[in-house]
């Protein structure tokens, strides 16, 4: 295989500029791989040198394949033309976030063609590459010179690198043939091999709250799917998906602290003692019943887990909804624990309260949040999911606190009690003491009446 010499090169959209790549071994430790799929064109196998026309796993777009030998390399990675007229070979970087740094590295040839003329190639060939939210970035790739028609190139292939920052969740990695030439044989195009990439991923943003975790996503191979619908039914059965979590955005945390019960005002000159029960319970939330929702459309019953704040609802999705399977068995695997979709307790707390003060008991709930994809294993669908539920990970934190009285409350201590006036003898003093009533006994002389009137005593 001919490889130059020359410093490998780097494409830098912003500038529009080569400039001379930075080995991976150097690359920055926060740099995570991105699984590139069937990056070496290998898949599926082909017989023979080529050029084939058959489509390569996982790539979408018009092709000509070439077998290491035909393309010249010497590693096992083939060698792919992008033909001509503006045709495209894409694949969607899987598990990349919106925001991501991508680094994607390749290497590119002149055709090997046997139907190339020398002016055809002499120059180097054109294409573009691209990526979701970064720069279109022209390429001309290393001249063969010496070529005649009829006898096939060496390949002469030269190390580049694309950066661009993602736009889009999953961004398409494209790259675009721009011979037009009528004349040039459509096997006579730029060549793409070893196709690598790394990200550094976004900053995990832990200020999202529970309640609006997201929209959620479906893609079926390289292409988006307009609705959640037909990925979720893909999963409707015990092993037709499995989740696939991603840790890096995965995490747990303690929820916003709130009170639990009431608030106990002591107003008296003592201190005060009781005892008191506290019931509290947590729900899971999940972005798939989110995105429905937000978007004024019934979820449908595959795609219900069991995070409706219902608990007798919710258990019955446990039981019933593949999903909800799907996520727990994956959950317990990478974690080593099992997911919890709900959970609730009760503690009886006692409370000693000192004059002018006020009592009550805080709850701060340890939570976790799971972000993956449901993945098909027959269609390869993929539904994007962020699950926030109870944690097992942490206790949870009961705060009970005491402290001063606030103005509102001091008032309300110092408000008269409810009272009313007395018309009459408001001043004069009190009548006889009322000591009790006694039964008055039944009579016994004839033709008296029995009476249940009550007299006071004398």
């Amino acid at each position: 295989m001919n490889r130059t010499t020359l410093p490998a090169l780097a494409v830098l959209g912003a500038a529009g500029l080569l400039m001379p790549v930075t080995p991976l071994a150097s690359a920055a430790p926060a740099e995570q791989t991105v699984p590139v799929l069937n990056g070496d064109f290998a898949d599926p196998v082909m017989r023979g040198d080529g050029p084939t026309t058959v489509g390569i796993d996982f790539w979408t777009g018009l092709n000509q394949r070439y077998s290491p030998t035909a393309s010249g390399r010497t590693d096992a990675s083939h060698g792919v033309a992008l033909q001509k007229d503006g045709n495209t070979l894409r694949q969607r970087l899987r598990g990349v976030r919106a925001g991501a740094r991508v680094t994607v590295t390749y290497e590119d040839s002149p055709a090997v063609s046997k139907e190339c003329t020398g002016e055809q190639v002499v120059d180097g060939q054109p294409y573009a590459v691209s990526g979701s939210g970064g720069p279109v970035q022209e390429v001309t790739t290393a001249g063969d010179p010496d070529r005649a028609k009829g006898t096939p190139g060496k390949g002469r292939w030269t190390g580049r690198a694309y950066v661009f920052t993602a736009g889009e969740n999953e961004p398409v990695l494209t790259f675009t043939s721009r011979v037009t030439d009528s004349r040039t044989h459509v096997t006579c195009s730029p060549m793409v091999a070893r196709i690598r990439a790394v990200e550094v991923p976004p900053a995990v943003d832990k200020t999202v709250d529970k309640t609006r975790l997201g929209t959620s996503e479906a893609y079926k191979g390289n292409e988006r799917e307009s609705s959640l619908h037909n990925a979720a039914a893909a999963c409707n059965g015990e092993n037709a998906c499995v989740f696939r979590p991603d840790t890096r955005t995965s995490f747990r945390y303690y929820d916003r602290a709130r009170v639990v019960g009431e608030a106990y005002v002591n107003c008296t000159r003592n201190t005060l003692e009781h005892s008191r029960v506290l019931s509290y319970s947590e729900r899971s939330h999940d972005s798939i019943s989110q995105t429905y929702a937000d978007a004024g459309l019934p979820l449908p019953e595959v795609a219900r887990l069991p995070t409706s704040g219902d608990r007798t609802e919710d258990e019955k999705r446990i039981e019933e909804r593949p999903m909800a399977g799907q996520f727990s068995q994956a959950y317990e695997k990478g974690w080593q624990r099992p997911w919890q979709w709900f959970s609730s307790d009760q503690r009886t707390v006692v409370e000693r309260i000192q004059p002018g003060e006020v009592s009550w008991v805080e709850m701060q709930p340890s939570r976790e949040r799971v972000e993956g994809w449901f993945v098909s294993k027959k269609d390869d669908y993929r539904l994007h999911a962020v699950v926030d539920g109870p944690s097992r990970a942490v206790p949870d934190r009961l705060l009970q606190r005491t402290g001063p009285m606030s103005e509102a409350e001091k008032q309300r201590c110092a408000a008269d009690r409810p009272m009313t006036t007395t018309p009459v003898g408001a001043d004069a003093p009190a009548s006889s003491s009322d000591k009790g009533l006694l039964r008055a006994p039944v009579p016994t002389a004839p033709g008296v009446r029995a009476s249940a009137r009550s007299l006071p005593l004398e």
